[in-house]
C-alpha cells in the first residue's frame, strides 16, 4: 500500500519563504510516497519557479504529479505556460505533468491520469451571470473579447478536456481495478460546492466543466468493474459526493494564505 499527498488551490505566490518551507516539512512529515498538486499553484510568470523550487527541496527526490488551474495562466497566454511546463518537466526528473504524462501505474491495481480542466460556461446561466472573474481580465487568451466570444472559447476548453479523457480512459479502465483522476475544475455539478452548498446558476458557469463531466460518466459507465475517484478543488470549498456506483469525488478546501495536505492521504492498494 502506497500513500499520496493531495493539495489544491496552494498558490504558493500568496505566501513567503518560511511557509514554503513549513508546507514542503509537512509533506515530508507526512511520509507521503507521492505529491499530487491539484492546479492554481501560482501564476504564469512564476509557475516554474515554484514548481522547480518544490521539486528541489522535497527529498527522496518525491514525484510530484500536477495540472494547471486558472490562476496558472494569469498574465502570460495558454499555450505559452503549457509549453514553458512541458519544457520544465523534461528537465526536472521528478515533475509531471497532467496530462502530457499520460496513465501513470501507482500500483499494479491503480493508476493516476488527469487534466487541470475549465469552467465551460455550459451549467448554469453563463449569460446572465454577475460574476467577472479575473481570468477574463488577466489571461492572454480569455481577455478584451465579449462575452459571446468567451463562452464560445470556454467550450472549446471544456471540449480539449472531454477529447483527452475519452483518448486515455478506456484503455485504462479497462486494464487496471482504480483510477485517480487529479483535476482543478469540478467536472461535476454536485463536486461544485461551496460553503458546503453546491454552487447555484449564477456561479457554477465559472466553476465547472460539464464536458469533463459528462465524458468522464460515459466512460466509467462503459467500465463498470472500474471505481474511479476524482480530485478536484478551484471553489476552495471541500465536499464530497458519489455521482454513480463506481465514481466519486473529492472537492478540496482551501484558504488563500494558508496552503495545507487535504486529508486524509489518498491511499492506493
Amino acid at each position: 500500500m502506497s500513500t499520496y499527498a493531495w493539495m489544491t488551490d496552494v498558490h504558493l505566490n500568496f505566501i513567503d519563504d518560511a511557509q514554503i518551507s513549513a508546507l514542503v516539512a509537512e509533506v515530508q512529515a507526512s511520509a507521503a510516497d507521492g505529491l499530487l498538486l491539484g492546479g492554481d499553484i501560482a501564476e504564469g510568470p512564476s509557475i516554474e519557479r515554484y514548481l522547480r523550487d518544490l521539486a528541489a527541496a522535497l527529498s527522496m527526490p518525491m514525484p510530484i504529479y500536477f495540472v494547471l488551474g486558472n490562476h496558472d495562466y494569469y498574465k502570460v497566454s495558454i499555450r505559452g505556460v503549457r509549453a514553458a511546463v512541458e519544457h520544465l518537466c523534461a528537465e526536472v526528473d521528478n515533475l509531471f505533468w497532467l496530462p502530457a504524462a499520460g496513465a501513470v501505474e501507482l500500483s499494479p491495481r491503480t493508476a493516476l491520469c488527469g487534466h487541470g480542466g475549465w469552467g465551460d460556461g455550459r451549467w448554469g446561466d453563463f449569460a446572465g451571470s454577475s460574476v467577472v472573474l479575473n481570468d477574463y481580465v488577466l489571461i492572454d487568451d480569455l481577455a478584451g473579447i465579449d462575452n459571446t466570444e468567451r463562452l464560445a472559447r470556454l467550450g472549446k476548453l471544456g471540449d480539449e478536456v472531454a477529447a483527452h479523457i475519452r483518448a486515455v480512459l478506456p484503455a485504462v479502465a479497462a486494464r487496471y481495478d482504480h483510477i485517480v483522476f487529479l483535476t482543478h475544475v469540478p467536472p461535476f455539478r454536485e463536486a461544485c460546492v461551496y460553503d458546503g452548498k453546491i454552487s447555484d446558476d449564477n456561479w457554477i458557469p465559472h466553476f465547472s466543466c460539464k464536458a469533463a463531466g459528462d465524458a468522464l460518466r460515459e466512460v466509467m459507465a462503459d467500465h463498470p468493474a472500474c471505481n474511479l475517484t476524482v480530485l478536484c478543488g478551484h471553489t476552495h470549498g471541500g465536499g464530497r459526493a458519489q455521482i454513480q456506483p463506481n465514481v466519486r469525488s473529492r472537492t478540496g478546501a482551501a484558504d488563500y494564505g494558508r496552503p495545507e495536505i487535504q486529508e486524509p492521504l489518498v491511499t492506493v492498494v
